[in-house]
């Protein structure tokens, strides 16, 4: 993809945060505009969240904070290219690619009556999307670093995953099937890119209070009861923010392909 001549290049690290109008997209951005950048906030289907979602940036990242709203469908490749040009139009630059987008199964069925209408709209949204715009965007940002022409650049690429990547859940199995490639993808990219100087992470959350969780809340609220993960709580999309945050200020400039468990230690094995 080429990148055309750019007006002006912000001064300010850049971040694009796909389906970032709500939940645990929505804290992402606003974590990274309270840390100093510019961030592009991508929806696909509610404005009225996105501008929501804006206004909770702006306040976060202050006066000086720039912030962006693109609506494109991350599913279909051919809108890759207009979320990257509305980038490329708003601030000259990209640093950080946030694959937060996603779905989840459209109703919870045994695996042996699960359709394939429901495994390909998953995959399609939940791995092929973040799969071949990661490509764009590695591409992009490689033209970037050998341009030389943008200030204090430095690039990384996050993958917002799931503890369903490893737990099983037999009734939901597209949605486990998704994200567990997208755990493969962040260490094909991370291995392909660390030449490049570009890293990539994996964030994994667990159990966390969004509208994704509202129609199993109870259920969830009696496995943490019960003792689901040492840390005896829901988690919050606040808490993933910090996550990517943490990432995004360079605190791991010497990892690449790492997991940061954002899941209330619900990964640690116990007998």
């Amino acid at each position: 993809m080429a990148v055309p001549n750019c007006p002006g290049i912000s001064n300010h690290r850049v971040a694009l945060v796909t389906g970032a109008s709500r939940g645990i997209g929505r804290a992402i951005a606003v974590e990274l505009a309270r840390i100093g950048c510019n961030v592009m906030i991508n929806y696909v289907s509610n404005e009225a969240a996105a501008e929501e979602a804006s206004v909770e940036a702006q306040a976060a990242g202050g006066e000086s904070a720039r912030i962006g709203i693109c609506r494109a469908d991350i599913s279909e490749p051919g809108e890759h290219g207009k979320l990257l040009t509305a980038v490329r139009d708003e601030f000259g630059r990209l640093d950080l690619l946030v694959n937060n987008a996603g779905i989840s199964s459209g109703k919870r069925v045994d695996l042996l009556e699960a359709s394939q209408e429901s495994f390909d709209r998953l995959i399609k949204v939940n791995l092929k999307g973040p799969y071949f715009l990661s490509q764009a965007v590695a591409r992009w940002m490689m033209q970037q670093q050998a341009s030389g022409q943008v200030p204090d650049y430095s690039a990384a690429i996050i993958n917002v995953t799931s503890v369903s990547a490893y737990a099983a859940s037999p009734e939901r199995g597209d949605y486990c099937v998704s994200k567990a490639g997208l755990a493969m993808m962040t260490k094909l990219f991370a291995l392909r890119l660390a030449g490049e100087g570009i890293n990539v992470y994996e964030v994994r959350p667990g159990v966390i209070a969004t509208d994704m969780t509202a129609g199993v809340k109870e259920k969830y609220d009696r496995m943490i009861e019960e003792g689901l993960t040492p840390i005896n709580r829901w988690g919050t999309p606040e808490d993933v923010g910090r996550a990517v945050a943490a990432i995004a200020t360079g605190t791991f400039p010497f990892s690449t392909g790492e997991v940061i468990n954002v899941d209330g230690g619900f990964h640690l094995r116990r007998l």
